[in-house]
């Protein structure tokens, strides 16, 4: 498989990572690592094999805000893993999910045959078939792709999440605060703590030199239910 420098960049810890996914750090040590149920292991989702490592790549944090939205309508992680096995393989990558090149036009008939092989349930599915030669993605491929920025060459790797739309000033970039969510570059974590701490907004705007809009951006960020 090629070598992606950035995609396998280790920017994180399991429990920093499952925080900026707003999931369990124990469901996304399961994607990871696998897990044992009643006598029987069920292999890692977002690794091929188990690695024992807690450290997390940018890749799998691409692949695993791909996941969150199915993981949302309590879905089985590991129906979907044959069909990202396969797609590894099919483009010689670790973290197909986490590449622009799977969703585009000419490989949407290919995601499809690989679905049908695999009998991948309707409601795990990324792409349908609407006519002979029209082929469009599930929404919340749709809705993946809109939020990530994508290299425009070589293998078009994802290169940062705005995790609440392109209209907010948050980023998650593994080249900031080893992919911490950020705003203009400070954490929005630490803006958070700080108004917890009662600082006004006004205040710490000043201090950062941000727009008082870019702090209010990292509240809604960190407080807001449905942030990322």
């Amino acid at each position: 498989m090629g070598t992606i420098h950035t995609l396998d960049r280790q920017v994180m810890s399991v429990r920093a990572a499952a925080r900026q996914l707003r999931i369990p750090p124990t469901t996304l040590m399961h994607w990871l690592e696998g897990e044992e149920r009643q006598g029987r292991f069920y292999p890692p989702v977002l690794r091929e094999e188990p690695t024992g490592s807690h450290d997390v790549t940018w890749g799998e944090i691409v692949e695993a805000r791909y996941l969150r939205a199915y993981r949302q309508r309590n879905v089985s992680m590991q129906k979907l893993r044959p069909l990202i096995g396969d797609l590894r393989r099919e483009f010689g990558v670790p973290y197909p999910l986490a590449h622009f090149k799977p969703f585009v036009d000419s490989r949407r008939r290919f995601l499809l045959e690989i679905q049908e092989e695999l009998d991948i349930p309707a409601g795990l599915r990324m792409v349908y078939q609407v006519s002979d030669d029209q082929f469009v993605l599930d929404h919340r491929v749709i809705d993946f792709l809109d939020r990530v920025d994508f290299s425009e060459s070589g293998d078009q790797e994802a290169q940062r999440i705005h995790p609440l739309g392109r209209h907010s000033p948050v980023v998650i970039d593994p080249m900031l605060s080893s992919g911490a969510a950020t705003v203009e570059g400070v954490r929005t974590e630490v803006l958070a703590e700080l108004v917890d701490a009662q600082v006004p907004v006004e205040e710490i705007a000043e201090e950062f030199g941000l727009p008082v809009s870019s702090v209010k951006a990292a509240l809604v960020y960190e407080w807001g239910a449905d942030a990322a």
